[in-house]
């Protein structure tokens, strides 16, 4: 897409400001979090410099694996859909794991989510079959 730009966010404040493409308000003290982790990225499309949308990777190291991307979430405002986007964050999120050796990167997506299956696989990704996600939830203390 003409216009767009793809940027590492690495401030605190560029987080805070895309907090509309979240599924909810940002907080400065997770956002410094995020940023001071090691492995952490989060990748902004800026339209005519308006967040867009954004991609968050998290690498992931085992000792009998190596490291692997895990694509932690993507988002794309509702105006800025159907215009290649996310196809285009999940790109640069891919070279990014590439560029750290990285030897694959995967995403959980829910099997209804028909835009998302849409982008990733348009991205080079393929279905690895049934999966199921467990969850654990820690009431806040």
């Amino acid at each position: 897409m003409s216009g767009m730009e793809i940027r590492r966010a690495t401030t605190v404040a560029e987080l805070v400001a895309a907090q509309h493409l979240y599924d909810s308000p940002a907080r400065e003290e997770w956002a410094e979090r995020f940023l001071a982790a090691p492995g952490h990225l989060l990748l902004m499309a800026y339209v005519e410099g308006v967040p867009a949308g954004f991609v968050s990777g998290i690498e992931m190291l085992h000792p009998d694996k190596g490291v692997e991307m895990c694509l932690y979430e993507l988002s794309v405002d509702e105006p800025y859909r159907r215009r290649g986007i996310g196809r285009a964050l999940t790109d640069a999120l891919a070279d990014i794991a590439r560029e750290r050796g990285c030897y694959d990167m995967w995403v959980g997506v829910d099997t209804d989510n028909e835009p998302a299956l849409a982008t990733y696989r348009a991205a080079g990704a393929r279905d690895e079959g049934g999966f199921s996600m467990l969850i654990w939830e820690f009431p806040a203390s």
